[in-house]
């Protein structure tokens, strides 16, 4: 039943692979604990539960079992939404009568702002020199500079296509979630260093056009764990950020835009947010950097009580 979910979740749907592979994480922790506990109808270790024995009781009974383990707030959350689309998806599918989770409300948390580099800080870290001639740094650095320069997500630059990139038109192309195409403009700057990583490319691999845009030296594409250290490597010790991850970037490449005068709505398009209030964590994000600014360089807002 879980895999039937899943399957629904991605071919009709159209989820991301991570947000799938997510749900169905939520599902079997919870069917694993229902089953190691007996309940929704499970007598002995092993036995799967029956989804349409399941009651609120049960879900608090995981809730407060998650909680006494340490499973963050967030997380608990995230794992009850996940059984209340389940359940709803075998209400609408599969003719159960009810959904338990949907009874189940939990807290609101806190908006938390996003990490975010300063402007110098990044711009630091692209200036500085590399070895040209070597296909590795080139790669990399252009992985930090497209994530910067874009806002695209890791997702989106491991699927980059090379046919994907019009250095015509500095354009480059992104299939987002739910398969949404989009379209990013990029610099001069950025059009050299692709050209320049493209030849490196040729060189390294010896297949002039490989269908995945950055690969690795064998010429296969890049895979997300690779693509974090690359980051991570390359942001550690230098900045003062508190997470140090692609997504970082496409904070900083948000904030930045919106602090330098960029309407709201054309970084909406750029990021491939679905909804404006999604985007407009990062007016609050410039806020606090125009604050921040205020109270250290004001002479008023200096002074105690000031």
């Amino acid at each position: 039943m879980i895999d039937a979910f899943l399957t629904y979740l991605r071919c009709e749907l159209n989820l991301s692979d991570h947000t799938v592979l997510s749900y169905g994480t939520d599902l079997r922790q919870w069917y694993d604990f229902a089953a190691s506990v007996g309940l929704a109808g499970c007598k002995n270790t092993g036995d799967r539960p029956d989804a349409a024995s399941v009651s609120i009781n049960d879900l608090r009974l995981w809730i407060s079992f998650m909680a006494s383990e340490g499973v963050s707030a967030r997380s608990i959350r995230r794992k009850i939404q996940s059984l209340r689309a389940f359940y709803k998806y075998l209400m609408r599918r599969h003719g159960l009568d009810s959904n338990p989770a949907a009874e189940i409300s939990p807290a609101k948390l806190p908006k938390r702002l996003p990490s975010f580099i300063r402007p110098e800080q990044i711009e630091k870290i692209l200036d500085d020199d590399y070895d040209a001639n070597d296909f590795t740094e080139t790669r990399n650095h252009l992985i930090l500079d497209m994530f910067y320069s874009t806002g695209m997500r890791c997702s989106e630059l491991m699927g980059l296509l090379d046919a994907d990139i019009n250095l015509n038109r500095g354009e480059l192309k992104v299939l987002g979630k739910r398969n949404k195409e989009r379209i990013i403009p990029f610099g001069e700057e950025m059009r050299e260093l692709i050209t320049q990583y493209r030849e490196l490319r040729t060189e390294t691999i010896g297949t002039d056009r490989p269908t995945h845009f950055f690969v690795r030296q064998d010429g296969s594409p890049l895979y997300r764990k690779l693509i974090y250290t690359i980051v991570h490597e390359s942001l550690d010790g230098r900045v003062t950020a508190s997470k140090l991850s692609p997504h970082v970037l496409r904070h900083s490449f948000a904030t930045d835009m919106l602090n330098n005068g960029a309407d709201i709505t054309a970084v909406q398009q750029l990021l491939g947010h679905q909804s404006l209030s999604t985007t407009q964590i990062y007016t609050h994000l410039s806020y606090r950097e125009l604050l921040n600014n205020y109270k250290l360089a004001h002479p008023r807002a200096q002074k105690n009580g000031g």
